[in-house]
């Protein structure tokens, strides 16, 4: 028997096979979790079907844009609905406008940081706000996902940086609220994965080259790394753990010159 044996889980930010929420939500499914998964347009559609074809064709999928709050809504009232509980939600979604990832950081208009602050972090409040009738009947478990360039300047990351450190706050002020609920909230910084939203930070390949250089496990790290760090948070195995930001970056965030 599984970990998660019982346990229902929404895992918000699959696009494509690369994807880290992809790993994850393999990586529950694994151990006995139901899945439930979103894919943002008709776009991503085929592609999150065929993945779900391939693990588990009974998998539900949603069309759920987290800028749009009616299907933010009708996804959570759909689960309601059907399952009546949540035990378990990811939260693996980012984005800013590919020119915002490059250059000078100065140069970030206003439109590119509510975008980029609103997909990255407020999609987390939002989403744990309408998750929380579900998660508080038995106790359960937010997770999210972020990256160094929350803490330290990375060069082009840019604004995402700014949104990733908003997320890391959101985090710490969402546990100290649902804490009494009995709802844990981490997040996870992951080292640099090679994944479509990645690439397209200009210059990304060197991030991967720099941190086998330097991490100290001389390597980098993979999706399914990552998924068994949010297994753990899933999981009773954390029930005394909130508020905080898990390092899966083979060390890297360690280290200095």
């Amino acid at each position: 028997m599984g970990l998660l044996a019982g346990k229902k889980a929404l895992v918000l930010g699959v696009a494509n096979k690369h994807s880290i929420a992809w790993g994850i939500a393999r990586t529950l499914h694994r151990e006995g979790a139901a899945l439930w998964l979103n894919y943002q347009n008709e776009r991503f559609y085929r592609g999150v079907a065929e993945l779900v074809e391939e693990l588990d064709p009974a998998i539900p999928i949603s069309e759920c844009d987290v800028t749009k709050p009616e299907q933010v809504e009708k996804l959570f009232s759909t689960i309601e609905e059907k399952w009546g509980v949540l035990d378990v939600l990811v939260h693996s979604l980012a984005f800013a406008p590919k020119e915002a990832l490059e250059g000078e950081f100065y140069r970030t208009t206003l439109e590119q940081w509510n975008t980029a602050l609103h997909i990255s972090a407020y999609s987390l409040v939002f989403c744990t706000r309408h998750a929380k009738p579900l998660l508080e009947k038995r106790g359960g478990s937010v997770i999210t996902l972020t990256y160094l360039g929350s803490q330290r300047a990375v060069k082009n990351y840019n604004v995402m940086g700014v949104a990733k450190a908003a997320l890391e706050a959101s985090v710490r002020y969402l546990a100290a609220d649902l804490g009494p609920c009995n709802i844990r909230v981490n997040a996870i910084s992951a080292g640099p994965i090679k994944t479509v939203a990645a690439r397209g930070v200009a210059g990304f390949s060197s991030f991967l080259k720099v941190v086998e250089e330097k991490a100290p496990l001389r390597r980098n790290v993979t999706q399914e790394e990552v998924g068994n760090v949010a297994l753990f948070l899933a999981s009773d195995l954390s029930s005394a753990v909130t508020g905080e930001v898990i390092f899966a970056d083979a060390g890297y965030h360690a280290v200095g010159i």
